[in-house]
């Protein structure tokens, strides 16, 4: 009886050390984003800047902060959120560590629309100014990549079922159509005119200053439902790492959960990234990141890594607009400095 009553102290003490990492998560988020609504070109103290968020008379420093800081903070939030839950789901349900909307394609089918768009569509460039990173509808362009990035999924998810692909096979499918949609902006861009081609380049900079609260909110309510339902099926998907035999003999359509987890995914990253465009391996490295800190237990390890996302790419953007100011990096240039690395990592220990 001692025994078991030290083993379950143990345990508890385990799943007590996991809740704290959250809360540090969280903290630590929360000094990021005291530090990105003082941080900026134009100055404003920290009581400036709660007159502002509470309504103050000063037109200035309200434009600043709800137009400008804070929707990009609460862009970047939702997106690092979306897209790290994203990659947590996909690397349990495909039972492969390098599984992330980046490495499925999602993305590069969202360029590829976007410059479908941009190039087919001739929405590429503003009509009276020479400025070539303005484009006359961004919306349209919005919606084009959405298209793109969900036609990629839906085409293997679509194979997964016909086919009865292997979760193996759904990846290096991923891979294949991420490099046909890489080949297919390329083509499109070699036969359009060099303003075309220089707003396509620019889109594909992730850069979370886009969206405005109206895109926040559309992104916050996607995210939000795939959370809730990865949270929902947490114990499913700790049934599906265990092994795929293990979760049948549990009752668990592991088929079925597979494509709608994934199907939940790619909506969440194609609505992220077809408002601030491509944001690379925050997927892969906010999962990857939680999991050495409390273990692969999705009880915690889904609302965790959601939270690891969010303060990654809060972080990202914060760097971005501080490491040249007052020249504004594109975040998704530094995600991908941060993302490569560990990639070539996870993949030389695999084969280890």
């Amino acid at each position: 009886m001692a025994k078991i009553n030290n083993i379950k102290q143990q345990y508890e003490r385990f799943n007590r050390r996991k809740k704290i990492s959250g809360l540090i998560i969280v903290g630590i988020g929360m000094v990021i984003i005291c530090y990105s609504l003082y941080t900026g070109p134009i100055h404003l103290n920290v009581w400036e800047i709660f007159k502002a968020l509470v309504g103050g008379d000063n037109k200035m420093q309200r434009l600043v902060i709800w137009n400008i800081r804070l929707p990009r903070i609460l862009a970047a939030i939702i997106a690092g959120t979306s897209l790290s839950l994203a990659g947590c789901a996909m690397q349990c349900l495909l039972r492969n560590p390098l599984a992330s909307p980046f490495t499925m394609g999602i993305s590069q089918g969202a360029a590829f629309g976007a410059a479908f768009a941009i190039i087919g569509l001739g929405i590429g460039q503003e009509p009276v100014t020479e400025v070539p990173i303005i484009t006359t509808s961004p919306y349209i362009i919005t919606l084009f990549a959405f298209s793109g990035a969900f036609a990629g999924i839906m085409v293997i998810l679509t194979l997964a079922k016909l086919s009865r692909l292997s979760a193996y096979a759904m990846v290096l499918a991923g891979v294949a159509m991420g490099s046909l949609f890489t080949a297919a902006t390329m083509l499109l861009q070699y036969f359009a005119e060099d303003i075309e081609v220089a707003s396509v380049v620019f889109w594909t900079f992730g850069d979370v200053s886009r969206a405005n609260m109206m895109d926040v909110s559309l992104m916050f309510f996607i995210g939000t439902t795939a959370l809730v339902y990865f949270i929902f099926k947490r114990h499913d998907l700790n049934a599906m790492q265990i092994g795929e035999e293990t979760a049948k003999s549990l009752g668990i359509n592991t088929e079925g959960l597979r494509f709608v987890g994934i199907l939940a995914a790619a909506l969440v990253t194609a609505v992220s990234v077809s408002f601030l465009g491509i944001i690379g391996f925050v997927g892969l490295v906010g999962p990857h990141v939680t999991r050495r800190l409390i273990g692969g237990d999705h009880r915690f390890l889904i609302p965790i890594s959601a939270l690891t996302g969010s303060v990654l790419l809060l972080a990202a953007d914060t760097t971005a607009r501080t490491v040249m100011a007052p020249t504004v990096l594109p975040v998704g240039i530094l995600t991908s400095f941060m993302g490569a690395p560990l990639f070539i990592y996870l993949i030389i220990k695999k084969r280890e």
